[in-house]
């Protein structure tokens, strides 16, 4: 149930109702959103917990577990949006006018164009989300990004937290000030309440990896008895958002838990390496992949591919490589245009597969930007990070087989690769794909397939659209 509207199935009709059924099999910290369009963005999102076993404990202890779902919020409509990415002359989303903590954020009132009176800071919608804790206890908060632009830094003011999970799996514990988020991603942090109750303090999420103007989220770290009092001092400002360096350190110190970890196979079966480039396809602004940009076809791969409707979707696969020799990273492409292409990648069952992600300069000058890849129906090991471009023969050699984190959503950084394995082991058909929901849009993913000719029969309820109108039963 880790598939996708045009990937495994149509989407859910106007009107009507669909079951999901799933397995759950690990504890941990999960998300859940509609894929359809950019639905994610306005606000069809939520996340769910999933406890261990009775009888069995954490790695780790606390005295009470909370949660919080960061994300962005745009006052113009997603229709619009989509009209802006799709046109030529091309009209991007911009910056986001709220950052989100639980639902709540702010923005700034002098905004052209913002209607008299909508800012009304007396109003009981416009209080701060705030987080009321016992002097000496220790929490677990729950952290997930559902942003549909924005990478975030998250902190509490004056108090440490501890990493001890990240997308479901148990992490090494590791302190930080400040906590990197991207867009797909959850973590688990311990934070203590042992500064001086008779105040509160700043629950902050700020923007980082663009330059924005967007405010950052608020909310209030509030001790037993100070509710409804804000803190006496200014929000934390938090790290540069262009400091790139502290958000590679920070991934790069997230290991797997000793007795918790999964080792990864020693070699991979197959090499798939993936720049990421802006590019034009027929003069629309479009994100590409090895030079391909995606669409979903009208019929999902899988029902396409049970049914033999091959005809669906185009059968020559994406490329696995591109010209890393002669193609300059830090330069806009001299030949900017893309090709489009619904084509997947066809991968053998039970195989290792390593990707490679590598990203390049956007078509503005000295621009490159960071993105979060989120892989469905699998997790993968992280076995690395790297800046410039990637060495096929050096960098392999200082992969992390010993103790990587195994996760499903993994940032790459401007100018810089990231490399992921997985085991090609779940029957079905996958995407893989950028988590900003305008660069999905915009053609930055790619399809998976395996194993399909071990999924057992379809349900109608998954079908019309596409070659599958008429198959459709409610």
């Amino acid at each position: 149930m880790d598939g996708t509207e045009g990937v495994t199935q149509c989407p859910i009709l106007p009107g009507q109702t669909f079951v999901y059924k799933f397995v759950v099999d690990r504890p941990g910290t999960y998300l859940y959103h509609a894929h359809y369009g950019m639905q994610r963005e306005v606000g069809l999102y939520g996340m769910i917990q999933v406890s261990l076993p009775p009888g069995k404990r954490e790695p780790f202890s606390y005295d009470f577990d909370r949660s919080i779902i960061l994300a962005d919020w745009y006052h113009r409509s997603t229709y619009e949006q989509v009209v802006g990415l799709s046109s030529i002359p091309f009209g991007w989303v911009g910056e986001p006018q709220s950052i989100l903590i639980q639902g709540r954020g702010k923005f700034d009132c002098s905004t052209p164009g913002i209607e008299t009176g909508l800012c009304n800071a007396t109003s009981p919608e416009c209080v701060p989300y705030s987080l009321t804790v016992v002097a000496g206890k220790t929490y677990r908060i729950r952290i997930g990004s559902l942003t549909s632009l924005s990478a975030l830094s998250f902190e509490i003011e004056g108090h440490d937290m501890t990493v001890v999970e990240a997308d479901g799996h148990y992490v090494d514990p590791f302190a930080v000030k400040n906590l990197f988020i991207y867009s797909g991603e959850t973590y688990s942090v311990l934070v203590t309440a042992d500064k001086d109750p008779s105040r509160s303090y700043w629950i902050a999420a700020k923007v980082v990896s663009r330059n924005s103007d967007t405010p950052p989220g608020l909310g209030i770290f509030h001790y037993g008895g100070n509710r409804g009092h804000e803190p006496p001092t200014d929000p934390p400002v938090g790290p540069r958002w262009d400091d790139a360096a502290a958000r590679v350190a920070q991934s790069s110190t997230v290991k797997a838990l000793k007795g918790y970890n999964y080792p990864p196979p020693q070699k991979a079966d197959r090499v798939i390496v993936m720049l990421n480039t802006q590019n034009r396809v027929n003069g629309h602004v479009r994100w590409a992949i090895n030079n391909v940009s995606f669409n979903l076809p009208q019929t999902p791969y899988l029902i396409a591919y049970k049914a033999n409707l091959l005809q669906a979707f185009d059968q020559n696969p994406p490329p696995d490589d591109y010209d890393s020799e002669g193609f300059d990273i830090f330069s806009v492409a001299k030949n900017a245009n893309a090709t489009e292409s619904d084509g997947v990648y066809r991968l053998k069952f039970n195989s290792t597969v390593d990707v490679v992600l590598q990203n390049a300069n956007t078509m503005n000058p000295n621009n490159s930007e960071t993105h979060p890849w989120h892989l469905h129906g699998h997790d993968f090991w992280v076995l690395g990070y790297g800046s410039d471009k990637f060495d096929k023969e050096k960098d392999p050699e200082k992969y992390n087989l010993v103790n990587p984190i195994m996760k499903n959503t993994v940032a790459v950084q401007p100018y810089s690769w990231t490399a992921l394995r997985f085991r090609a082991d779940n029957p079905g058909v996958w995407a893989f794909h950028c988590h900003i929901e305008a660069h999905f849009f915009m053609g930055m993913g790619v399809i998976f397939e395996e194993g399909v000719d071990r999924v057992g029969n379809l349900p109608s309820s998954i079908m019309g659209c596409g070659l599958t109108k008429a198959s459709y039963k409610p």
